[in-house]
């Protein structure tokens, strides 16, 4: 595709080691190795500080969301680390030239996040019924919260729009493969266990489209920096504006709407199948999807050359 051919030479690099076994290999090596990072930084805030960790095992504490996030740092540094012994590629290769990809991050911040202020300009959203928390405690956490969601979503485009989108395209000319793949992972590692099979079926759906839609900004623009942008303007939208009391990952959020106790198993109350046919669940499906559109279409019109 014509529209794809920045894609070409971002992904250049890749083909001097496009084996798909080694590719493979690499993706399950950063998966094991992050899960066990993970693993230990849990194992070392239990041992270090024993007061604190239920709160942060918790999630829904502003500290505990900030942990989870910065926690990502570590899926970033073993996708460097994994892409230069596997690969001989390092992190300019992956994101792509770092001129280019600042100003598609610029471009993008500011078209997703004039669009999303429009979005809950017009859309109702029910705030009115939302508590607020104090502004003034809001704009403190703010600023470590962005740093958090910018590493959060930095490391995620790295890995799927930039070590596995970019070493199958190296491999498959089909964007249907180097597109499709990577966002069945991000799509599944969305998944989440605690919450409704229902919730969770819809949240693996909308991961996927989302991802498909930050491949498409990377395969346009020649770099992560739009795809990047793209990606944490939705997640401050989606972390810092509005939450559910009570939920995990609700710690940052300035609105809080009231609702009931997630469930924990499929014994405590989760649908075993999930009901498509609900209008609240349509309806949010729509809403979520247009969002999604309209805002990769505005960073599309923003990154255009």
């Amino acid at each position: 595709m014509k529209s794809y051919a920045p894609h070409d030479l971002l992904a250049a690099p890749a083909l001097r080691t496009k084996s798909l076994f080694l590719t493979l290999v690499g993706f399950i090596a950063i998966e094991f190795m992050y899960q066990l990072g993970r693993d230990l930084l849990d194992y070392l805030l239990v041992n270090l500080s024993p007061g604190v960790a239920p709160v942060i095992f918790d999630g829904i504490a502003p500290i505990a969301v900030l942990y989870d996030l910065f926690g990502f740092a570590v899926l970033g540094l073993l996708v460097v680390f994994v892409a230069r012994r596997n690969h001989d590629r390092g992190l300019r290769s992956l994101v792509g030239p770092f001129s280019l990809a600042k100003e598609d991050f610029r471009r993008a911040v500011l078209a997703a996040g004039v669009m999303h202020l429009m979005l809950l300009a017009i859309v109702p959203w029910g705030l009115d019924q939302a508590e607020m928390i104090p502004l003034s405690h809001w704009l403190r956490v703010a600023p470590v919260a962005i740093v958090a969601l910018l590493v959060q979503t930095g490391a995620e485009e790295l890995f799927y729009r930039g070590y596995l989108q970019q070493q199958l395209a190296a491999r498959f000319r089909n964007p249907l493969i180097w597109m499709v793949l990577p966002n069945i992972a991000f799509a599944w590692v969305h998944w989440s266990n605690g919450a409704d099979f229902t919730d969770s079926v819809y949240y693996v759906g909308w991961a996927f489209i989302f991802g498909l839609a930050a491949s498409d900004l990377t395969a346009r623009s020649g770099s992560l920096g739009a795809a990047i942008g793209f990606h944490l303007m939705n997640n401050v939208f989606a972390f810092m504006v509005a939450d559910v009391a009570g939920f995990p990952g609700s710690g940052l959020a300035l609105f809080l709407f009231p609702g009931d106790p997630l469930p924990l198993s499929p014994d405590d109350g989760a649908a075993l199948v999930p009901d498509l046919t609900d209008s609240w669940l349509i309806w949010q499906m729509a809403v979520d999807l247009a969002v999604i559109g309209v805002t990769w279409l505005a960073v599309r019109v923003a990154i255009r050359r």
